[in-house]
């Protein structure tokens, strides 16, 4: 029997235990609370960290606990150190789902919940992975680390705490994007744009929506005081309304808009359908002409290329940029938005901001913008050797000949030395940040037996 062989037949054995324990941690909350005493992220990630350090000790494996921000469990012995990172953090859970966002119900042999495949499901695969080494091959000459992150969604809070202590791994992985691995990671950038709205017989006195700058905004609000001039205008305006999507009703001259539009993951707006956009469209449909320019160029802002805020662009190593609005907000006098921008990995963050600076000016004096977030790119070559082995084999174990892609969003590998991300689903399973996220069982235990492959042999090479 071969060692590889070997792995897979424990995995087989412990089947129902990788699938309950799967279904435990997904019925716990994780989405980002206020910071506790050694809870930063809130107690529904204390909860989910602690469940899984104390399943990694009950199973002989020495854990560390970071303060709540990261924790990991080690077994093994040697100078070469391989890791495996995931996180037990989710986004929120928008409305519309059939089935409870943290039931971890099964039906027809998928179970759905919030962080099903980002990244619960994958992370909990690795998990049982790195026991299968632990429990067929202990005297490997290797030390082995699987670590539990908790702010993956919200700013790489956790890991940015990891580094500043702890061991790079000599080769890492973190399950949480496409097979066989993505060997570039666009930089992604947070903008908060802001812009002043004109104050006249068409004044907006309220716009909301948006959970996080990652994520399509799938429902918004917004109010508008019309004055006398201009309401029979609007109301002959409203007549014609289109979108099916946005509703509206008035209180005296107050204008009441909601639109609903659809979430997904904010490296690819186009996927989804931003409910703001939708409720701007309509305001430049129904706006006197005196304010018609201000909301062209506040629709022009929700572009998903980055064409409203002067910062579209594009390389040959990961594509072209993109743009999500993911929160919308008013105070002051001004509509905020804030802007999560996956840009090309050969850009630095300084060029990003330089170019939506010259579009602030072109814009005027009542649009400005600051800098709230700002992660590097990550990319290897593809002759690597991190690539090269997890490609190899990726290969042996399915017979799938897909090269290794580059993508939009960001994972652990950005801000882990010599770590890549690697796939976590197949066809079928649910979209990340998507309504009712859904990983097959199959499918779980399929990337149970390929991590175990790929870390043997980051282990032995």
């Amino acid at each position: 029997m071969s060692d590889i062989s070997k792995l897979h037949d424990w995995l087989a054995s412990h089947e129902e235990d990788l699938i309950n324990t799967t279904r435990d941690i997904l019925r716990i909350d994780t989405i980002e609370e206020p910071a506790e005493p050694n809870a930063p992220y809130g107690l529904g990630n204390r909860k989910a960290l602690d469940y899984m350090l104390n399943l990694s000790q009950s199973v002989g494996m020495k854990t560390t606990d970071l303060e709540g921000h990261l924790g990991y469990a080690d077994f093994g012995q040697g100078e070469r150190l391989v890791m495996t990172l995931g996180h037990l953090d989710v986004v929120p859970v928008g409305p519309g789902w059939k089935h409870d966002p943290f039931g971890a119900e099964i039906d027809n042999g998928y179970i759905y919940s919030r962080g099903a495949t980002d990244d619960k499901g994958p992370t909990i695969a690795s998990f049982y992975a790195m026991r299968a080494i632990k429990e067929c091959f202990p005297d490997l000459n290797c030390r082995f680390r699987v670590a539990f992150g908790c702010d993956e969604e919200s700013g790489f809070g956790c890991v940015e705490r990891y580094v500043q202590t702890e061991e790079a791994p000599t080769y890492g992985i973190a399950p949480d994007s496409g097979w066989p691995c993505y060997h570039g990671e666009k930089g992604i950038g947070d903008l908060l744009v802001s812009a002043k709205v004109p104050m006249g017989d068409f004044q907006v006195l309220s716009f909301a929506g948006g959970q996080r700058p990652n994520i399509v905004i799938d429902s918004a609000t917004a109010t508008v005081k019309v004055g006398p001039s201009a309401k029979a205008e609007v109301e002959v305006k409203l007549a014609d309304n289109w979108d099916r999507n946005v509703t509206f009703s008035w209180m005296g001259d107050v204008l009441n808009i909601e639109a609903i539009g659809k979430a997904a993951h904010g490296a690819g707006p186009f996927y989804g359908d931003n409910a703001a956009e939708r409720i701007v469209r309509l305001l430049l449909a129904i706006a006197p002409l005196a304010e018609r320019q201000f909301f062209d160029d506040l629709l022009m802002a929700f572009q998903p290329s980055g064409t409203g805020l002067g910062i579209h662009g594009r390389d040959d190593a990961t594509g072209d940029l993109t743009c999500n609005i993911g929160v919308v907000s008013f105070s002051d006098g001004a509509v905020h938005l804030l802007a999560n921008v996956r840009y090309p990995a050969t850009w630095k963050g300084e060029h990003l901001h330089a170019l939506c600076q010259t579009q602030m000016t072109k814009l005027g004096a009542s649009w400005s913008f600051t800098v709230d977030r700002d992660s590097p790119s990550l990319y290897f070559p593809l002759d690597h050797p991190l690539v090269k082995i997890i490609v190899d084999v990726y290969r042996e174990q399915t017979g799938d000949m897909t090269e290794p892609a580059t993508m939009g969003g960001g994972t652990y590998a950005r801000a882990v030395p010599n770590t890549i991300s690697v796939g976590t689903c197949w066809l079928g399973d649910g979209e990340a940040h998507q309504t009712d996220e859904r990983i097959a069982i199959e499918s779980l235990k399929k990337a149970s037996r390929i991590y175990a492959a790929i870390l043997y042999r980051l282990a032995t090479v």
